[in-house]
Protein backbone atom coordinates (compact mmCIF):
# COMPACT_ATOMS: atom_id res chain seq x y z
CA UNK A 1 0.00 0.00 0.00
CA UNK A 2 1.27 3.26 -0.83
CA UNK A 3 1.93 5.51 2.38
CA UNK A 4 -0.48 8.28 1.76
CA UNK A 5 -3.55 6.48 -0.10
CA UNK A 6 -6.25 7.76 1.00
CA UNK A 7 -4.83 11.51 2.31
CA UNK A 8 -5.58 14.73 0.58
CA UNK A 9 -2.64 16.95 0.07
CA UNK A 10 -2.67 20.93 -0.81
CA UNK A 11 0.40 22.06 -2.34
CA UNK A 12 0.30 26.09 -2.43
CA UNK A 13 3.43 27.39 -4.98
CA UNK A 14 3.10 23.68 -6.73
CA UNK A 15 3.51 25.38 -10.17
CA UNK A 16 7.38 25.12 -10.59
CA UNK A 17 10.26 24.08 -8.24
CA UNK A 18 9.80 22.18 -4.87
CA UNK A 19 6.09 22.78 -4.44
CA UNK A 20 6.13 20.67 -7.85
CA UNK A 21 8.41 18.06 -7.31
CA UNK A 22 6.40 17.54 -3.56
CA UNK A 23 2.83 17.42 -5.19
CA UNK A 24 4.24 14.74 -7.95
CA UNK A 25 6.08 12.82 -4.98
CA UNK A 26 3.08 13.20 -2.54
CA UNK A 27 0.27 12.03 -5.82
CA UNK A 28 3.20 9.01 -6.45
CA UNK A 29 2.28 8.01 -3.09
CA UNK A 30 -1.44 7.91 -3.54
CA UNK A 31 -2.41 11.30 -1.96
CA UNK A 32 -4.97 13.12 -3.85
CA UNK A 33 -3.59 16.23 -4.60
CA UNK A 34 -4.38 19.85 -4.99
CA UNK A 35 -1.91 22.28 -7.12
CA UNK A 36 -2.30 25.63 -6.18
CA UNK A 37 -0.30 28.43 -8.09
CA UNK A 38 -0.97 31.81 -9.65
CA UNK A 39 -0.08 30.75 -13.27
CA UNK A 40 -2.70 28.72 -14.83
CA UNK A 41 0.24 27.39 -17.59
CA UNK A 42 1.74 25.88 -14.61
CA UNK A 43 -1.35 24.31 -13.18
CA UNK A 44 -2.23 22.71 -16.24
CA UNK A 45 1.28 21.22 -16.40
CA UNK A 46 1.79 19.96 -13.35
CA UNK A 47 -1.73 18.17 -13.21
CA UNK A 48 -1.13 16.34 -16.20
CA UNK A 49 2.08 15.01 -14.81
CA UNK A 50 0.30 13.59 -12.22
CA UNK A 51 -2.56 12.32 -14.28
CA UNK A 52 -0.54 10.80 -16.84
CA UNK A 53 1.55 9.14 -13.68
CA UNK A 54 -1.90 7.59 -12.29
CA UNK A 55 -2.30 9.64 -9.94
CA UNK A 56 -5.24 12.16 -9.26
CA UNK A 57 -4.94 15.90 -8.75
CA UNK A 58 -7.37 18.97 -9.62
CA UNK A 59 -5.90 21.97 -10.13
CA UNK A 60 -6.55 25.29 -8.35
CA UNK A 61 -5.73 29.14 -9.32
CA UNK A 62 -4.92 31.55 -6.43
CA UNK A 63 -2.91 34.46 -5.72
CA UNK A 64 -1.26 33.63 -2.23
CA UNK A 65 -1.23 37.33 -1.16
CA UNK A 66 -5.15 37.62 -1.30
CA UNK A 67 -6.49 36.58 2.08
CA UNK A 68 -10.22 36.39 -0.09
CA UNK A 69 -8.56 34.27 -2.42
CA UNK A 70 -7.17 31.65 0.07
CA UNK A 71 -10.11 31.46 1.82
CA UNK A 72 -12.27 30.39 -1.25
CA UNK A 73 -9.17 27.90 -3.14
CA UNK A 74 -9.10 26.25 0.47
CA UNK A 75 -12.33 25.39 0.95
CA UNK A 76 -12.63 24.15 -2.59
CA UNK A 77 -9.97 21.94 -2.69
CA UNK A 78 -11.72 20.15 1.39
CA UNK A 79 -15.17 20.04 -1.26
CA UNK A 80 -13.70 18.84 -3.73
CA UNK A 81 -11.65 16.12 -2.25
CA UNK A 82 -13.66 15.73 0.86
CA UNK A 83 -11.41 17.22 3.40
CA UNK A 84 -7.29 17.85 3.74
CA UNK A 85 -4.68 15.53 5.43
CA UNK A 86 -1.74 17.49 4.41
CA UNK A 87 -0.38 21.27 4.03
CA UNK A 88 2.73 21.97 2.08
CA UNK A 89 3.64 25.83 1.92
CA UNK A 90 5.93 26.22 -0.80
CA UNK A 91 4.92 29.89 -2.27
CA UNK A 92 7.84 32.69 -2.80
CA UNK A 93 8.11 35.51 -5.42
CA UNK A 94 11.61 35.14 -6.49
CA UNK A 95 11.64 37.99 -8.30
CA UNK A 96 11.48 39.99 -4.71
CA UNK A 97 14.23 38.15 -2.62
CA UNK A 98 17.59 39.67 -3.00
CA UNK A 99 18.43 42.86 -1.61
CA UNK A 100 21.58 44.16 0.58
CA UNK A 101 20.54 45.78 4.18
CA UNK A 102 20.89 49.14 3.00
CA UNK A 103 19.26 48.95 -0.43
CA UNK A 104 15.56 47.35 1.40
CA UNK A 105 12.88 48.91 0.47
CA UNK A 106 9.93 48.64 3.28
CA UNK A 107 7.78 47.57 0.31
CA UNK A 108 9.83 44.96 -1.25
CA UNK A 109 9.93 43.71 2.46
CA UNK A 110 6.79 43.66 2.46
CA UNK A 111 6.22 41.69 -0.68
CA UNK A 112 8.44 39.11 1.01
CA UNK A 113 6.15 39.07 3.67
CA UNK A 114 2.68 38.82 1.98
CA UNK A 115 4.01 35.73 0.02
CA UNK A 116 5.52 34.14 2.80
CA UNK A 117 4.58 33.64 6.31
CA UNK A 118 1.58 36.00 5.85
CA UNK A 119 -0.29 34.12 2.80
CA UNK A 120 1.55 30.99 4.95
CA UNK A 121 -0.47 31.90 7.92
CA UNK A 122 -3.74 32.73 6.33
CA UNK A 123 -3.86 29.51 4.15
CA UNK A 124 -2.99 27.36 7.81
CA UNK A 125 -5.82 29.25 9.40
CA UNK A 126 -8.21 28.25 6.40
CA UNK A 127 -7.18 24.25 6.60
CA UNK A 128 -6.90 24.16 9.97
CA UNK A 129 -10.83 22.46 10.25
CA UNK A 130 -9.73 20.11 7.91
CA UNK A 131 -6.76 19.23 8.83
CA UNK A 132 -7.87 18.70 13.10
CA UNK A 133 -10.68 16.56 11.29
CA UNK A 134 -8.23 14.42 9.77
CA UNK A 135 -6.81 13.93 13.46
CA UNK A 136 -3.07 13.43 11.58
CA UNK A 137 -2.54 16.11 9.81
CA UNK A 138 0.66 17.76 8.49
CA UNK A 139 1.73 21.10 7.90
CA UNK A 140 5.66 21.03 5.93
CA UNK A 141 6.59 24.99 5.29
CA UNK A 142 9.39 25.98 2.93
CA UNK A 143 11.70 28.10 5.19
CA UNK A 144 15.10 28.71 4.17
CA UNK A 145 19.28 28.70 5.30
CA UNK A 146 19.72 32.62 4.08
CA UNK A 147 18.02 33.70 7.50
CA UNK A 148 19.60 30.86 9.77
CA UNK A 149 22.86 32.21 8.32
CA UNK A 150 22.42 35.37 7.51
CA UNK A 151 23.47 35.58 3.96
CA UNK A 152 24.51 38.72 2.21
CA UNK A 153 21.90 40.40 -0.14
CA UNK A 154 19.11 37.89 1.24
CA UNK A 155 18.03 40.10 3.30
CA UNK A 156 14.25 40.46 2.57
CA UNK A 157 13.92 36.89 1.99
CA UNK A 158 15.60 35.55 4.86
CA UNK A 159 13.77 37.87 7.52
CA UNK A 160 10.62 36.65 5.75
CA UNK A 161 11.83 32.71 5.98
CA UNK A 162 12.79 33.56 9.97
CA UNK A 163 9.07 34.52 10.41
CA UNK A 164 7.90 31.40 8.37
CA UNK A 165 9.90 29.01 11.22
CA UNK A 166 9.05 31.56 14.21
CA UNK A 167 5.09 31.00 12.71
CA UNK A 168 5.63 26.90 12.58
CA UNK A 169 7.10 26.50 16.00
CA UNK A 170 4.05 28.30 17.56
CA UNK A 171 1.49 26.41 15.85
CA UNK A 172 3.39 22.81 16.11
CA UNK A 173 2.88 23.82 20.13
CA UNK A 174 -0.92 25.22 19.77
CA UNK A 175 -2.44 22.09 17.48
CA UNK A 176 -0.83 19.32 18.77
CA UNK A 177 -3.67 18.86 20.98
CA UNK A 178 -5.42 18.20 17.44
CA UNK A 179 -3.44 15.74 16.63
CA UNK A 180 -1.33 18.38 13.54
CA UNK A 181 2.42 18.14 13.31
CA UNK A 182 3.68 21.31 12.03
CA UNK A 183 7.32 21.35 10.68
CA UNK A 184 10.01 23.69 8.32
CA UNK A 185 12.33 22.27 5.70
CA UNK A 186 15.14 24.65 5.04
CA UNK A 187 16.48 23.05 1.56
CA UNK A 188 18.83 24.39 -0.13
CA UNK A 189 17.56 23.57 -4.22
CA UNK A 190 17.63 25.10 -7.84
CA UNK A 191 14.67 27.12 -6.78
CA UNK A 192 15.93 30.50 -8.37
CA UNK A 193 17.35 28.55 -11.79
CA UNK A 194 19.47 25.90 -12.70
CA UNK A 195 22.24 28.37 -13.85
CA UNK A 196 23.02 29.80 -10.34
CA UNK A 197 26.16 28.85 -9.01
CA UNK A 198 25.57 26.29 -6.08
CA UNK A 199 25.79 27.67 -2.75
CA UNK A 200 28.21 26.22 -0.55
CA UNK A 201 27.68 22.77 1.28
CA UNK A 202 29.56 19.46 1.40
CA UNK A 203 28.76 18.19 -2.22
CA UNK A 204 29.30 21.49 -4.03
CA UNK A 205 25.83 21.54 -5.59
CA UNK A 206 22.43 22.88 -5.28
CA UNK A 207 19.80 20.12 -4.44
CA UNK A 208 17.50 18.64 -6.76
CA UNK A 209 13.65 19.51 -6.16
CA UNK A 210 12.72 16.14 -6.92
CA UNK A 211 15.40 14.01 -5.79
CA UNK A 212 16.52 15.43 -2.65
CA UNK A 213 13.80 17.54 -1.43
CA UNK A 214 10.63 16.18 -2.25
CA UNK A 215 10.92 12.79 -0.26
CA UNK A 216 11.61 14.66 2.69
CA UNK A 217 8.50 16.36 2.43
CA UNK A 218 6.65 12.69 1.66
CA UNK A 219 8.52 11.55 4.59
CA UNK A 220 7.09 14.61 7.08
CA UNK A 221 3.73 14.18 5.43
CA UNK A 222 3.51 10.49 6.72
CA UNK A 223 2.78 8.61 9.87
CA UNK A 224 6.73 7.78 9.72
CA UNK A 225 7.58 11.51 11.19
CA UNK A 226 4.18 11.50 13.09
CA UNK A 227 6.14 11.92 16.46
CA UNK A 228 8.62 15.43 14.90
CA UNK A 229 6.92 18.51 15.35
CA UNK A 230 7.96 22.02 15.51
CA UNK A 231 11.05 21.53 13.99
CA UNK A 232 13.54 22.35 11.24
CA UNK A 233 14.76 20.23 8.46
CA UNK A 234 17.75 21.21 6.60
CA UNK A 235 17.63 19.24 2.73
CA UNK A 236 20.89 21.28 2.77
CA UNK A 237 24.01 19.23 1.73
CA UNK A 238 25.33 20.00 4.85
CA UNK A 239 25.29 23.83 4.26
CA UNK A 240 24.24 24.48 7.75
CA UNK A 241 26.44 22.41 10.01
CA UNK A 242 27.08 24.36 13.00
CA UNK A 243 24.93 26.63 12.58
CA UNK A 244 22.49 26.27 15.17
CA UNK A 245 25.34 27.28 17.94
Amino acid sequence: MKRLEGKVALIAGAGRGIGRAAAKHLAAEGAKVAVLSLTPANIAAVVADIEAAGGTAIGVVCDVSDANRIKTAVESVAAAFGGIDVLVNAAFDPSVALSSVNELTVEQLQRNFDMGPIAYLRIMQAAHPYLKSSGAGRVINLGSAAGVLGMVNYAPYGMAKEAVRALTRVAAREWGVDGITVNTLMPIADTFGSDRPPLPNVFDRNGSPEDDIAPVIVFLATNDAQFITGSSHTPDGGMTIDAAR
